[in-house]
């Protein structure tokens, strides 16, 4: 019995190790340019990083600076460095030593709180009754103080007291003069004789110090509200991993730079992917 042999079509060796060597090939250029596109990705997601953080603690800064009382702003070298000017365009130390910037903030969360709809009254109104006022006490109509109080205490010491500022009244070095004292009702008894009295007035609880310590940027808050004090111990990170940290102050205008580094797999400096943005406050 004859069995018939059929030939079929198939791949010769040759042609087999073609495939396999075009696959490769394929392959080899396919990772690496998934390779390229995740890495563009892990660059893009720590520049965002970066910028949001950057631009979370300016947005911090700028909503404080924003209350400062103008003549308060100074610079400092360390937490512990000589007091100068803002405003001043010669400096005792090279630009970049600078690593505090510190204010006298009016009391900015009372002034704009009320008490409930039905009593409408802010913290305090900001103007006085000069007529009816004195050197020692001031009568500042539509104010509520009680809600002043309250406040100062939840956000702070809670001692009750505080510091009003007159505009324009300096001392003989031309800083502006802090009059301390209490309030209930609408009146604001002084510790001590206010050299003059004026309609216009800002009650301030702290003063406020951005600074720079190591790597990261602190605010510091809840010290005495006089110009140029001290600085206390009560502090806020804003920001880790600052590179660079710049203000200046021209006129009424103050600029704030800020540089942060994220780092991308290794922590070492100098290796991540680094954002800066810069605010004017006026």
């Amino acid at each position: 019995m004859m069995h018939s042999m059929k030939s079929r079509m198939a791949f010769s060796m040759l042609e087999l190790i073609f495939v396999i060597v075009i696959l490769g090939i394929v392959a080899s250029i396919g990772a690496e340019i998934i390779a390229k596109v995740y890495e563009s990705y892990i660059v893009q997601r720590a520049h965002h990083r970066a910028s949001i953080k950057t631009q979370l603690a300016l947005n911090q800064i700028t909503n404080r600076l924003r209350y400062a009382i103008p003549g308060t702003l100074v610079r400092r070298v360390g937490k512990t460095g000589t007091v100068e000017k803002l405003s001043d365009s010669t400096m005792a130390s090279n630009a970049d030593s600078y690593t505090v910037l510190q204010w006298v903030g009016y009391d900015g969360d009372s002034f704009e709180a009320i008490t409930s709809n039905a009593n409408r009254k802010p913290g305090w109104s900001g103007f006085c009754d000069i007529d009816a006022s004195s050197q020692t006490s001031l009568v500042t109509r539509g104010s509520n103080f009680t809600l002043t109080n309250a406040i100062q205490a939840n956000l702070g010491n809670g001692t009750g007291k505080f510091a009003i500022y007159f505009p324009g009244d300096l001392d003989g070095s031309d800083n502006p003069i802090a009059h301390f004292g209490t309030g209930a009702g609408e009146t604001i008894t002084l510790d001590t004789n206010a050299s003059r009295i004026v309609e216009r007035y800002k009650l301030a609880w702290t003063s406020y110090a951005l600074v720079v310590e190591g790597k990261d940027l602190y605010l510091y808050y809840n010290f005495s509200p006089t110009y140029g004090t001290a600085i206390g111990a009560t502090k806020s990170l804003l920001l880790k991993n600052v590179t660079n940290f710049k203000f200046e102050g021209r006129g009424q205008t103050t600029r704030v730079k800020i540089c942060v580094e994220e780092f991308i797999g290794s922590n070492t400096p100098g290796t991540g992917i680094a954002s800066c943005k810069e605010k004017a406050v006026f």
